[in-house]
């Protein structure tokens, strides 16, 4: 499931391509052909972006809410837009651009006090600019499960997914098993700054790299990562690997449903 700098990147894409001009929608697939009529022809009016649910905001006051889920993806192009091929469910258009959407979770037409509803069930998103890191800490705080989960759980903190998890924690030496409570308001804070930064950069890289610059392929003298993930990390997929700053093998174990990595030495605390 893309993390939240990819949907960031994805209302940055979409404001840039179909922003303050109508755009033509339809639904190919039909899954959300009368959800389409509706908008169809609409000036796209704002684009942006909670954890990893995609608000599109049309002048007449509708929002098209989009989660991709495990499967979703969009698909960018210039000029005309090809004829359909496979099962896109939404399609925007103009004179230059279009984009296709495939594999949703969820691609549904909200009010804006639907709107208002998602964002209340949500966490703080550390690239949103409302975002209240206080709210999280209150709920981790007073939580005995472990942070390793509690970071996962999209009610308490909104678009961190398993790579921001793993490489937050082992850049700041924190155990994955330790209670949520029994961190210190400085260790959150630590955390809530370091994926501030970091999810920054995956917006502008389009990619995530969390390893500090002496632990780079350069720095270090090793061959890049090989993954279809892609990016530069200390733990994530790097079971039975050597840690890159102390050399210990990462572990991993399923946790909460989820792959989890971490270095036993280097993480603790």
């Amino acid at each position: 499931m893309p993390e939240g700098h990819i949907i960031h990147r994805l209302a940055i894409e979409n404001a840039r391509t179909f922003g303050l001009r109508p755009a033509r929608v339809s639904s190919p697939q039909g899954r959300f052909a009368d959800g389409a009529k509706l908008i169809d022809g609409q000036i796209l009016a704002e684009a942006e972006a909670h954890g990893k649910h995609l608000f599109l905001g049309f002048e007449e006051g509708a929002w098209l809410h989009i989660h991709l889920g495990l499967y979703g993806g969009f698909t960018f192009g210039t000029g005309p837009a090809p004829d359909p091929v496979g099962l896109i469910r939404l399609r925007l258009e103009n004179d230059g651009a279009y984009a296709d959407l495939r594999g949703p979770n969820t691609c549904a037409l909200r009010t804006s006090a639907e709107k208002a509803a998602v964002h209340q069930r949500l966490g703080p998103d550390p690239l949103r600019q409302d975002a209240d890191p206080d709210a999280a800490w209150r709920r981790i705080s007073r939580s005995g499960t472990t942070i390793a989960a509690l970071l996962m759980d999209q009610k308490v903190l909104a678009g961190v997914g398993n790579v921001y998890r793993a490489e937050v924690l082992f850049r700041l030496g924190i155990a994955p098993h330790r209670p949520g409570r029994e961190l210190s308001r400085a260790e959150w804070d630590a955390v809530w700054a370091d994926l501030v930064a970091l999810m920054r950069d995956g917006v502008g890289a389009g990619r995530i790299d969390t390893v500090r610059p002496e632990h780079t392929p350069e720095a270090m003298g090793r061959p890049p990562r090989v993954d279809g993930h892609g990016g530069e990390v200390y733990v994530y997929r790097r079971a039975a690997m050597s840690c890159l700053v102390c050399g210990t093998e990462v572990r991993t174990e399923t946790h909460a449903a989820r792959n989890l990595f971490w270095c036993p030495t280097c993480q603790q605390r």
